[in-house]
């Protein structure tokens, strides 16, 4: 059976902690952030985890 390549784009969004959650960015954070409140843009900066309905999605990829 052949191997299942990482997906370039996630692997560089996503990261696995050493628990086996998983980081990841919150949207929203890119790009217009002048005219977005300091508090989203705060929180904005912490991250979150990804749900384990996504991180079961996308096991194979990572």
């Amino acid at each position: 059976m052949p191997k299942i390549k990482t997906h370039k784009g996630t692997k560089k969004v996503l990261k696995v902690r050493k628990g086996g959650s998983i980081k990841i960015g919150r949207p929203g954070s890119r790009h217009n952030t002048g005219y977005k409140p300091t508090k989203v843009n705060r929180k904005n900066r912490k991250g979150s985890n990804l749900s384990k309905a996504d991180q079961n999605r996308l096991k194979n990829i990572i």
